[in-house]
């Protein structure tokens, strides 16, 4: 199988790693052509100089996979590709973007004759050695096409990939699985919290983490690499308390709004991390204002 993947950044770099090595001919493009030749010389990627220029080394029905962040540096490079593609190719989009955006995209290329999958990806920077989950919408037939790729990159050809639905049902589905994450994190993260402020216990937070990772109901992937990131430092000082938010977890609440569906963990969780964002801490000090209008509580000054 030869397919072109377009992006070479954390995951795509690392996605096309695996591939090279399940026996799968890649052709890599990038901005940034230092980790083209780089990975070019590790692995064997054939290495393009331009999207062009991976195109034009394949041969048809061309596959080419994009890793590229969402909104509109995939939306150009889809304008981008149309030209250079022909009715029967496959062009996928594994990046993180937006389901609705997806099936737009889909009804766009089929009036190219050009086929299209969304394809949720999960793994992250363990991708390369744990295998990538993947879910992936499009028609069945297209999904044929893409198979062998689906399995080089999954944990093992039968499980860690699947095809989940039309077009659209991919993204959808990585969407919910993103919103899931967000309240599991923020779950653990007050959980610990409270831990490490019963201070008459003199908890240690690595070995209780790590405790939980035997038998516990809670043990999970994301435990494990908790209790392996607080053995070292469990106060964090170096850290900003500050939690960036990718925008699936926005595009999970909108959802939820969108079905009548309660989400509170999901959403509360994505409302946090807004909150650790404020640094202007406007709510607050108007809070601060109120309590002393009504009740004459005094308010606290800067610097105090």
């Amino acid at each position: 199988m030869k397919m072109a993947l377009i992006g070479l950044g954390k995951m795509g770099g690392n996605m096309a790693r695996r591939l090279c090595r399940g026996g799968v001919h890649v052709v890599g493009y990038n901005r940034s052509m230092d980790v083209v030749h780089k990975i070019a010389a590790e692995e064997g990627m054939i290495a393009a100089t331009s999207v062009a220029d991976a195109v034009a080394k394949l041969s048809s029905p061309r596959i080419v996979w994009l890793m590229l962040p969402s909104g509109d540096p995939t939306e150009q490079q889809l304008r981008d590709l149309i030209p250079l593609l022909s009715p029967g190719d496959l062009v996928v989009d594994g990046g993180n973007s937006n389901y609705h955006d997806s099936q737009r995209r889909g009804t766009w290329l089929a009036e190219h004759g050009i086929n299209f999958m969304d394809a949720g990806t999960s793994g992250g920077i363990w991708g390369l050695d744990n295998g990538y989950c993947l879910m992936v919408g499009g028609k069945p037939e297209v999904a044929k096409m893409l198979e062998p790729a689906l399995k080089v990159l999954a944990p093992a050809a039968d499980r860690g990939w699947a095809h989940v639905g039309p077009i659209g049902a991919g993204h959808f589905t990585k969407m919910i699985h993103n919103g899931i994450e967000y309240g599991m994190m923020q779950a653990f993260a007050e959980g610990l919290a409270l831990l490490r402020g019963k201070q008459e216990f003199s908890l240690d937070l690595a070995e209780i983490t790590e405790l939980w990772r035997h038998s516990s109901v809670v043990r999970s992937w994301l435990l494990d690499l908790t209790a392996e990131a607080i053995k070292g430092d469990q106060n964090l000082d170096k850290i900003a308390p500050y939690v960036p938010d990718s925008g699936e977890g926005r595009w999970t609440a909108i959802e939820g709004i969108d079905q009548g569906v309660a989400t509170p963990v999901m959403t509360l969780a994505l409302q946090m991390r807004f909150n650790s964002q404020d640094s202007e801490g406007y709510p607050f000090r108007l809070l601060s204002l109120m309590r002393n209008a009504f009740g004459g509580h005094a308010v606290k000054s800067k610097g105090d």
